[in-house]
């Protein structure tokens, strides 16, 4: 099933054209109140990538477990991420779903099975192995996916996990977001192989999609996970996508020519999930509404942070280390 090729289950496909669209609208904030100096260190966007994001956790349910990455804000929120949870730790404020600790690069809920993301390139996924292998001892029937960009398929942790994951038939999902740039560079510039090689070589089922379009995704995401529950061993999931801002905000983009930023916002994956369904004969103004509806609920919920309090210093060392007297 792909946005072009069938009549959607509109229900389902308008359901995830919001949760896009919500993604879109909170990164369109954070964009701004980064310029702003609202936001402190550093954010990295993954505008023009919501339709992974969405596909991969339409296939996911309860007691399956996510580790993503810098560039996680799109995973963490189509998994169920509270907003204001998430507003409020992205802004460093107390009421941050990690108490304004960890901030953009460090979003975690246990209870949703967000297992962290992480700043370090490759670092989530032998987190995701990990629990893919506590998953399996257990016999929970759960999944692990890790997420990952193009930049790790040169990292000896990927190599390893592969190795592990296939030697141990773990139920683990390895979702690469291929949007082409490992920071500054092409991909085919820092890892000499295509990623599906790299799977055949440690017998892994690989399979590329269409990271732009949401259906593809979510079809592919569905019969990876049917398999991992089946106890077929790992699956690796390659989407192909744009992301239309820099590798961090304040990035020029100088490296990219203006043919490829265009051609990544002709493809846009929200876009083009609207055009299905107008094509679907769902109406403009309903369109409309839903724009509207989650430009206010974003607004709402960004004006809740922005009044929460500061974390208090007293605290800082709480959760990190024991203390104990002489």
């Amino acid at each position: 099933m792909t946005l072009e090729s069938a009549r959607p289950d509109v229900p389902r496909l308008t359901h995830m054209y919001r949760a896009m669209l919500r993604i879109r609208a909170v990164e369109n904030t954070l964009a701004r109140i980064f310029a702003d100096g609202e936001v402190p260190g550093f954010i990295h966007l993954s505008i023009g990538q919501e339709a992974v994001a969405v596909g991969v956790a339409s296939a996911m349910a309860e007691g399956d477990t996510l580790a993503t990455t810098h560039r996680g804000h799109g995973h963490v929120l189509a998994r169920g991420l509270d907003l204001d949870g998430f507003f409020k730790e992205i802004m460093g404020r107390a009421g941050g779903i990690c108490r304004g600790r960890g901030g953009s690069m460090h979003v975690a809920d246990m209870t949703l099975g967000i297992i962290g993301a992480n700043g370090i390139v490759g670092a989530g996924i032998p987190i995701a192995l990990g629990s893919a292998l506590a998953l399996k001892t257990r016999a929970t029937g759960g999944i692990a996916a890790a997420l990952f960009g193009d930049g790790a398929m040169a990292e000896g942790v990927l190599h390893e996990s592969l190795n592990l994951a296939a030697l141990q038939r773990l139920p683990l999902l390895f979702v690469c977001e291929n949007n082409g740039w490992s920071e500054f560079s092409r991909t085919e510039r820092q890892f000499a192989a295509p990623l599906a090689k790299l799977a055949t070589a440690f017998g892994i089922v690989h399979e590329a999609v269409d990271g732009n379009d949401v259906l593809a995704v979510a079809a592919a995401a569905e019969a990876a996970v049917a398999a991992l529950r089946a106890g077929q061993g790992p699956r690796v999931l390659e989407c192909r996508t744009h992301r239309t801002r820099g590798h961090f905000e304040g990035d020029a983009q100088k490296y990219r020519d203006a043919a490829e930023l265009q051609a990544g916002i002709d493809g846009d994956a929200v876009l083009r999930t609207a055009t299905a369904l107008r094509n679907a004969a769902v109406e403009e103004e309903a369109l409309t509404a839903l724009h509207k509806e989650v430009e206010t609920e974003v607004a709402a919920a960004l004006q809740r942070a922005r009044s929460d309090a500061w974390p208090r210093f007293e605290e800082a060392f709480a959760d990190v280390y024991t203390l104990q007297e002489a």
